[in-house]
Formats: C-alpha cells, structure tokens, sequence
C-alpha cells in the first residue's frame, strides 16, 4: 500500500473528502489503517482518553512521542500526524522546531499540529523552515479553552467570524498544509473552506470542510465520561466490553472457564504428583 504524504493530504482540497480519526497505540492504528483512514492523528486528547487526566494540558513530549511512535509502527498507509502539546511550542521559535523534528526523527510521524492562530505564526514558519510539515488548528482550541470561557462553540459573532478568518489566512501564510476547525457555525467553516487554499477539517464545523476528525473512543463508544453533542457514534461498544468482562470473571470464579477446548492436552506424567 502506498503511503498518504502530506502533498496527497493537500492535494485533496476539494476534491474527495479526507476522513482522519485519532489512534493512541498500534493495535488500534492498524485498525484504522487497514479500515481506509487518510490520516491518523495522535491527538493530546489521550490526556484525558488513554491517561486519566481531566484536560490536555498535563500531556507532556515524552508522553507523546511514546504513543505516537506506536501508531506509526502500527499504520502502513495512513499519515501520522502528532498534537504538539502544551508547553512544546509556546516559549520561541526555536523551542517549536526542536521539538517538531523530534516527532519526525523519534516517533516516525509525518506532521505535527498545533493550536492557535496569528500568535502561533512565527512557531509554524520556524517549523516548516525545520522541515515539518504542520497543521494547524482554530476555533475552539482545547489547551486554551480556559481562555475562550470554556468547551464553546467559537466565531458566533460578527467580530469573532472576523478573527477566526483572519487567522486561518495568516496560518495559510505561514504555510500549513492543512487546518483543523474545531467548534464554529457551519456557514463560518464554509467561508474559511472558500477563502484558503488549504483543506480544512472539521470537527463540530459543519458538513462543509475537505475532511472531518474525530476522537475514535468518541465514535466506537468508548468514552463514556463525556461525549460532545457533534460526535456520532457509529457503535457503543462500552457496554459489550463490560458484558463479555463480566461474563468472563463469573465463568472464572464458576471454573468453566478455561474448559478443555481452552487448554493443553497431552503428556504422560504418571508417578510425577509422588515425585514430587
């Protein structure tokens, strides 16, 4: 199978819509890989998915770099793309690019995303200048969502639609591949959609971007501490997990299970029991 590069991913900008879903490790990436998923993003929302943390905000690179590496161990097809998480970007330039090529040289991805708009320019220029490929991502960005009042929908007004444009534009400028919005009126994500020539893919923005995202816990049915109004879930898988465990502890604690199908025969070991 023939690897999607980001020039493929780019190329796809009003053309067939790109379908990308979050992997954490390589068991599910290889799922998503074989299923047909254009990229896979290992998002920092494994903070709260896959660690236990009730935000992305405790997510470190090390952290990171280790869950991105499995899923680009685990998919042969699909682009990698890996959230910079916060902290990694913010201080300078120089800090964004380091911590970009180590995404690339470690972890084997082939993109980073970041969040933020014109304050963020200067990082991306000074990672594509690096060599990485970047993504980025406006509307509502969830490593600031304290400043933004909270997980809001982003761009209601006039002034806000205005800003959220403006910043897609300038991230254009500084040459991202592709952008992520997140949490905006589907008309705003269309006129953005329009006016860069760049795919946007959305989550919670509409059916009108070059491509969506979603947390695949989210989709599968996986997470059920929360579950925004914008997800569709394909399948609830929680609690048939919970069914097949619970069936499994009472054939365990019953002795039915292992039965003979489940284990190995064999041997002659007569005299051994005394021997012993």
């Amino acid at each position: 199978m023939k690897r999607i590069t980001v020039k493929d991913f780019r190329d796809r900008k009003g053309g067939q819509r790109l379908a990308v879903l979050t992997a954490y490790d390589a068991a599910m990436a290889r799922l998503l890989d074989s299923a047909g998923a254009d990229a896979l993003l290992v998002g920092d929302s494994l903070g709260m998915v896959a660690l236990g943390y009730d935000s992305t905000l405790p997510v470190t690179m090390e952290q990171m770099l280790h869950h991105a590496g499995a899923v680009s161990r685990g998919a042969a097809r699909a682009l990698v793309i890996a959230d910079m998480p916060f902290g990694s970007y913010q201080i300078s330039p120089e800090q964004a690019a380091a911590n970009g090529i180590r995404f690339l040289k470690e972890a084997g991805c082939a993109a980073v995303k970041l969040e933020g708009g014109e304050e963020v320019c200067a990082a991306v220029r000074a990672l594509v200048r690096a060599g990485v490929p970047v993504m980025g991502h406006v509307g509502l960005t969830p490593q600031t969502a304290g400043q933004l009042g909270g997980y809001k929908m982003q761009g209601k007004d006039l002034a806000a639609a205005r800003r959220l444009l403006a910043e897609a534009k300038a991230l254009e400028a500084a040459g991202v591949f592709s952008i992520v919005l997140e949490a905006v009126p589907a008309r705003l994500a269309e006129i953005i959609t329009r006016s860069v020539a760049v795919p946007t893919i959305g989550i919670g923005a509409g059916p009108h971007c070059d491509g969506q995202v979603l947390v695949t816990n989210d989709l599968l049915g996986l997470f059920e501490k929360f579950v925004p109004s914008f997800v569709k879930q394909y399948v609830n898988l929680a609690p048939e997990i919970k069914k097949a465990v619970t069936s499994y502890i009472s054939e365990v604690g019953s002795g039915t299970f292992p039965g003979p199908e489940h284990s190995f025969g064999g041997g002659d070991f007569s005299g051994l029991l005394e021997e012993s």
